[in-house]
């Protein structure tokens, strides 16, 4: 668990470009709802990312990807032929997609000056998307994407000639290591500290992007995402997400030290604990939603979470059919550990079996309605996009798995 020590984030002034001048303050000034002849979209090739070039395509924008992969519009061409969507879209994508050969951990995301203010010049919209989401990687392994690609994103909206509005993808768990209550969207608070190093990655990007938009009189639309899931099977021309590589490390673990018999291991956790899985299609309709409403000034933070939470148990119940293991939930670690619980004690993810709390979403819901997607997140959706064949039929384990 990552210490509540996180690092004070420097934030080196950036020097916005001179507007033509009207009103009172000197700048021009636009409406937060934005009309949009350009989006530019970072992370486009990552499992989030995919979904939402998906959605915006589907509305009508013509995208500018920031990719470091030369290969990427084939890789959303690929995507877009498995979800099923229609010849006429796929054709039409060398038109409108461009493709930006870039780098957001770079200085100008690795562009030449002239490139980079032509970029900045272009965009109406930027959704920053692009993270390294590796929950086992230490916080300098995080930084380059995670903090110091967010502040080379806030230096080309703050070049931009458009004033483009900012569209941030933060993460519910910039909540950090707080376990119970009702977690705000107007929230930032490091003071619990933090779960694991990426969220406190984000949390540091989180507040880059607040600074910013205080300092500047910006205006920023801040997503916090719950755990991002789907249902639909793994394919080798899809990116991995949280779950598959969660169950990928256990098995790795639990085959290395204990073979490949299943095996009883004591977890620490609570009985009414609860996580928020939230389908990532459903995710990227509210970011598109949001890209298109009005905003008012300043950050605007939008919790974007399912209308229901699932038992921990369920979860504990998922990586029993990925990895060979029996778990039993106990209130606090066994005083003699096994290589393996004590392996399970030291993940980053350990402390979500004692997870309680909620993110209320008031504003998403004031905004965009109240969820209408009939989808139930439970032990059959969850299985079925990590394509679960059981390693052996685990024995019943007492208790609610609803």
């Amino acid at each position: 668990m990552s210490s509540g020590r996180h690092r004070a984030v420097a934030f080196a002034p950036i020097r916005p470009r001179p507007q033509r001048r009207t009103g009172s303050l000197g700048f021009a000034r636009r409406s937060a709802k934005v009309q949009m002849s350009s989006v530019a979209i970072t992370g486009a090739t990552g499992f989030l990312g995919l979904h939402l070039v998906r959605e915006l395509l589907v509305r009508n924008h013509d995208l500018i990807a920031l990719v470091r992969d030369p290969g990427a519009l084939d890789r959303i061409a690929r995507f877009l032929e498995l979800v099923g969507e229609p010849s006429r879209l796929l054709d039409a994508l060398p038109r409108r997609i461009s493709i930006v050969e870039s780098d957001v951990s770079l200085p100008m995301l690795g562009l030449s000056p002239k490139a980079f203010q032509r970029l900045a010049d272009d965009v109406d919209v930027v959704w920053h998307s692009a993270a390294s989401t590796e929950l086992h990687d230490d916080l300098e392994s995080l930084r380059p994407i995670n903090v110091d690609g967010t502040r080379h994103i806030l230096e080309l909206v703050s070049a931009g000639q458009r004033r483009p509005l900012l569209c941030h993808v933060s993460t519910a768990f910039v909540a950090g290591a707080r376990r119970e209550g009702v977690v705000y969207e107007s929230e930032l608070n490091g003071s619990a500290g933090f779960e694991n190093a990426y969220e406190e990655s984000k949390f540091e990007a989180e507040t880059l992007v607040r600074d910013w938009s205080r300092r500047y009189d910006r205006t920023v639309v801040v997503a916090r995402p719950s755990i991002l899931v789907t249902d639909r099977p793994p394919h080798a021309d899809l990116p991995m997400h949280t779950l598959l590589s969660l169950g990928q490390i256990m098995r790795d673990a639990a085959t290395r030290l204990c073979g490949t018999s299943r095996t009883a291991v004591r977890v620490v956790g609570h009985p009414q604990g609860h996580l928020n899985f939230l389908p990532v299609e459903r995710a990227a309709q509210v970011l598109a939603r949001l890209t298109e409403a009005e905003h008012p000034r300043r950050v605007s933070t939008y919790h974007v979470v399912q209308g229901h939470d699932v038992s921990v148990r369920v979860l504990m119940d998922l990586m029993e059919t990925l990895a060979p293991l029996q778990m039993t939930m106990q209130s606090a670690a066994p005083a003699e550990q096994t290589a393996l619980e004590a392996f399970l004690d030291r993940s980053p993810t350990a402390a979500m079996l004692s997870h309680r709390r909620r993110y209320d979403d008031t504003r998403t819901v004031s905004l965009l309605g109240p969820p209408t997607s009939p989808i139930r997140v439970d032990l059959d959706y969850l299985s079925a996009g990590i394509g679960a064949a059981p390693v052996a039929p685990p024995a019943p384990r007492l208790g609610n798995r609803s």
